[in-house]
């Protein structure tokens, strides 16, 4: 009981979807009782004819031509109708599966940040695609089977009680055999189907990562190893799955088709101690024939469950996603207006315990630039996504313009701060909408930011320009060609604060030069934010924050940190003597 109890919630919910098409689907259910109704009368049919007229001797052609009609056109009624509510069905699964992908995507798009740190993006993949696939199969399947099989069993159930009841309460008798084997089939298959869904996620999961690693995986020949990979999580869902086929093999068909059988022996029994003539030949050929047809719906609602536990185990896979935690915004729909920073005592930790930044305090004038400097690991890319507003500040406050950043809305934060990432991503699509992503812009003003950042005669070069389709994930640009687009999509509509992480990491001096001269003119309206490894890129910076394990250890202007000798001058100076050390490479002539 306490397994079907924790099943119904999630069945209904799924069931739920289907409301906004009660009419074709209450359609369907009439034309499902109708057709029952035709299939049931045919044998009653055949039963008069036995009983009534070849008991007689007489076949008068008049009565046998219309017998024949009425059956022939009883069985098309039931088939025409079986197909309509077939197509109605069909059409109600698709609109729900679709609504269950919007909200499925919905879902995940509205995800905290940080559930992707954690969750591999196989199993989101395989919630939105497989998990929604097997939802459309209740509809289609199983609820379709349930009512069909329904009404065939109710339709049979008063024929035969109507044609003899003492026969009829014998084949009833199989009513509870097959509860206790839809309860036995129940227990034992919940948790084998639950196995199967979670290891179809992790081949999803395996794929996308062998897919997108690729490279790597080849450059240092671990084909072998990721296959065994692949064959033993494959190798694991074939075994789930052959445990459900032996479930099914055993408890269903089989014993099924056995309580049949002995039925029918008792009907066989039953009619032959009955005194003559009190059952008809008819009667018992209709039972034979009831009983026939009525093994198969039994047999169906019992195989429904396979079909109805993987869609309540799915459906639990997708409202868990759709149930947990959202991004969480403010309220404040006042656009930002000078770009104003502060940061107060600010820590911060992505596992709680490990503390990745630690009283942190900053502050940036409006049309400010500052820069964040230190070696891997320091919190400079943290500090960029708290400011963000991607993740919510553990202790302290950030504000912008002084209004707290946990106030400010979605549409606030997303239009007012941008930043431009050391490795973009690109959409396989055209220039045009990359750069635009669905904002309403005009092309003059994509070809401008395309200028500005130096991209512009490389489009041009294309035979479509900017309606050129670019490959997934950007295969036909360079690095540093992805960083240029991505900054493009920045400047076409600049925002208050701009944060560049590491955003020239790949690009050469010469643009290098071109950005920056872009840059100055950006910041008579923007605030700059920069992530720089290379330090010659801010030695213009307003203030510069050197991080260290998470602390600011220094601070201040370019020349103020050099003066200090202390970590910022030991990594400027190893900067300097690394390129002049690249350049005298570069000068030397080549040894023979």
């Amino acid at each position: 009981m306490s397994k079907v109890q924790r099943l119904w919630p999630t069945l209904r919910r799924l069931l739920g979807y289907g409301r906004p098409y009660k009419k074709p689907i209450s359609l369907a259910v009439l034309m499902l009782w109708v057709a029952a109704a035709a299939d049931v009368s045919g044998p009653i049919l055949i039963s008069y004819f036995i009983d009534d007229v070849v008991a007689k001797g007489e076949l008068p052609w008049k009565l046998v031509t219309l017998l024949g009609v009425g059956y022939l056109l009883l069985e098309l009624t039931a088939a025409g109708l079986r197909y309509c509510q077939s197509l109605l069905f069909n059409r109600a699964a698709v609109g729900v599966v679709q609504q269950l992908r919007t909200d499925v995507m919905d879902a995940a798009l509205r995800q905290p940040l940080s559930a992707f740190d954690t969750r591999p993006v196989g199993q989101l993949i395989s919630r939105v695609t497989n998990d929604t696939e097997v939802i459309k199969d209740l509809y289609v399947t199983v609820v379709a089977t349930v009512l069909r099989s329904v009404a065939l069993i109710g339709a049979m159930l008063v024929a035969m009680f109507s044609l003899d009841w003492r026969m009829a309460l014998i084949a009833i008798t199989i009513f509870p055999c097959v509860m206790v084997v839809m309860v036995l089939y129940q227990r034992y298959s919940t948790p084998v189907v639950r196995k199967v869904r979670s290891y179809l996620a992790d081949i999803n999961d395996g794929f996308n990562e062998v897919i997108n690693g690729m490279g790597v995986i080849q450059q240092f020949r671990q084909q072998a190893r990721f296959g065994e990979k692949m064959g033993a999580v494959s190798r694991s869902h074939y075994l789930a799955r052959m445990q459900t086929l032996r479930l099914e093999g055993f408890l269903l068909r089989p014993l099924l088709s056995l309580f049949s059988a002995l039925i029918l022996c008792g009907l066989l029994i039953m009619f032959g101690f009955s005194p003559q003539g009190s059952v008809g030949v008819g009667v018992l050929y209709a039972f034979i024939n009831y009983l026939g047809r009525l093994n198969e719906p039994l047999i169906e609602l019992t195989s429904q469950q396979s079909i109805m536990q993987q869609a309540v185990v799915a459906g639990e896979r997708i409202f868990e996603l759709m149930d947990g935690e959202k991004q969480r915004y403010g309220q404040d729909i006042a656009p930002l207006s000078h770009g104003k920073i502060d940061v107060d005592n600010v820590t911060f930790a992505y596992r709680e315990g490990k503390p990745v930044l630690q009283d942190v305090s900053l502050h940036v004038a409006p049309r400010g630039f500052v820069a964040f400097v230190g070696h891997t690991g320091s919190g400079k890319s943290t500090l960029a996504s708290l400011l963000m507003g991607y993740y919510p500040v553990g202790e302290g406050e950030i504000r912008l313009d002084d209004r707290p950043l946990s106030t400010l809305s979605h549409q606030v934060l997303r239009q007012g701060v941008a930043m431009v990432q050391q490795d973009p991503v690109v959409m396989a699509d055209t220039v045009f909408n990359n750069v635009t992503l669905g904002r309403d812009l005009s092309e003059e003003q994509v070809w401008k930011a395309l200028e500005d950042v130096q991209l512009a005669p490389l489009v041009r070069s294309w035979p479509e320009g900017i309606m050129t389709r670019l490959g997934e994930q950007g295969n036909n640009l360079s690095v540093g060609q992805k960083q240029l687009l991505a900054m493009a999509r920045v400047l076409v509509q600049a925002p208050q604060i701009l944060i560049l992480d590491e955003a020239t990491a790949s690009i050469d001096s010469g643009t290098e030069q071109a950005i920056q001269q872009a840059l100055k003119v950006i910041r008579r309206h923007t605030t700059l934010v920069v992530i720089a490894h290379r330090l010659s890129t801010i030695v213009d910076a307003d203030s510069i924050l050197v991080l260290h394990r998470g602390r600011v250890v220094e601070q201040g202007t370019h020349q103020a940190l050099l003066a200090q000798q202390g970590r910022y001058q030991q990594m400027y100076q190893l900067q300097l003597a690394g390129d002049d050390l690249a350049a005298e490479l570069q000068e030397s002539p080549p040894h023979v």
